[in-house]
């Protein structure tokens, strides 16, 4: 059996075991049926192997590309990151009931994820709408059809910064989930991934800035409109203490600072810590939730530059390393109020 295609069996294997002890330890009917769990991951340049030709990144990331990502890479990524959300679920004491995601090439990628690994089993339903991203990556979202009903979704663009200079970014995506039985609460979920710090700081900090902008306003719209439970997850490209999040400030609280006052991160650049993926919530559900990020062992590998462990990535430059992901996932777990 090839290389890879006997690391894909493992890793289905590995997973089928985690099931079989979830069944012993923590049967269903004793999960917290209060608490709800929410996630968000990058997902590092998640394609599917076929070359679309849309984009050079789409080209890339296939079998014939300059990556070589072929359909056995593509797989054994699918079933880790489904391995990640199953450890949640022994971690947290359920699955996550929403998970946002960055750095999804289409709705594809995530039906292979909750329709052809082991999550097939659970009743995950997917949320996915195309942006203009040069790179071709998106935001997309899952939520448990058992869990919550789907009430409304819809992108907001954003294509000027805060100079009116055109630009191409990943679009904010905001999902409307009410919540089944006597609960009968609507969450909102945003969904973002703002530009990166390629290009220099003040380019780049004027988009980020306006995304941050975008987002605080679609915020405010649904406050003024009597709505509240408002969650804003994503990779934020920046550090909680960064320029663009004082825009956030007399609206939400940023569940993440605490955590990187820590020195704790979700990724790792130059043998630091930094945290870039965080939660945004409003300020009536924000005495009830609490991040945590999410570092299982299979996640991480060693530093061989400096002392200490980094997110185990899928490439390495244009080397494939094998891992998920050059992310941590984060957790927000959400007391009933």
């Amino acid at each position: 059996m090839p290389e890879e295609n006997r690391l894909c069996a493992d890793m289905e294997l590995l997973i089928c075991m985690m099931l079989f002890i979830h069944s012993f330890i923590l049967p269903a009917e004793e999960e917290d049926k209060d608490m709800l769990l929410a996630a968000f991951w990058n997902l590092e340049n998640f394609f599917d192997w076929k070359d679309g030709g849309y984009s050079d990144s789409d080209r890339d990331f296939s079998a014939s590309g300059d990556r070589c990502w072929t359909k056995s890479r593509y797989w054994r990524k699918c079933h880790g990151v489904a391995k990640t959300i199953l450890w949640m679920k022994d971690r947290y004491g359920r699955l996550p009931d929403v998970a946002g995601f960055a750095e999804v090439e289409n709705r594809g990628v995530l039906g292979c994820v909750t329709e052809g690994t082991l999550l097939r089993k659970y009743d995950y339903s997917q949320i996915h709408q195309d942006s203009p991203d040069r790179r071709g990556i998106d935001v997309a979202l899952i939520y448990r059809t058992g869990i919550f009903d789907l009430v409304s979704f819809r992108s907001f663009p954003v294509t000027e910064d805060m100079e009116g200079e055109s630009m191409a970014t990943r679009d904010i995506l905001h999902v409307c989930l009410e919540r089944k039985g006597n609960d009968g609460k609507r969450y909102h979920f945003l969904v973002n991934h703002h530009p990166s710090k390629y290009g220099g700081t003040r380019e780049s900090g004027k988009k980020r800035r306006a995304v941050m902008s975008r987002m605080i306003g679609i915020c405010d719209s649904l406050i003024r409109e009597g709505e509240s439970n408002i969650i804003c997850m994503g990779d934020f490209n920046d550090s909680p203490d960064g320029d663009a999040f004082s825009l956030a400030e007399p609206l939400l609280e940023n569940t993440g600072m605490a955590l990187h006052r820590k020195g704790k991160g979700t990724i790792r650049f130059s043998g630091k810590w930094e945290l870039i993926d965080m939660f945004l919530v409003s300020r009536d559900v924000s005495d009830r939730v609490e991040m945590e990020i999410c570092a299982p062992g299979f996640l991480l590998v060693r530093d061989s530059g400096h002392p200490g462990l980094k997110p185990f990535r899928t490439y390495t430059g244009p080397v494939y390393s094998g891992g998920i992901s050059d992310h941590l996932p984060i957790i927000l777990k959400i007391c009933p109020g």
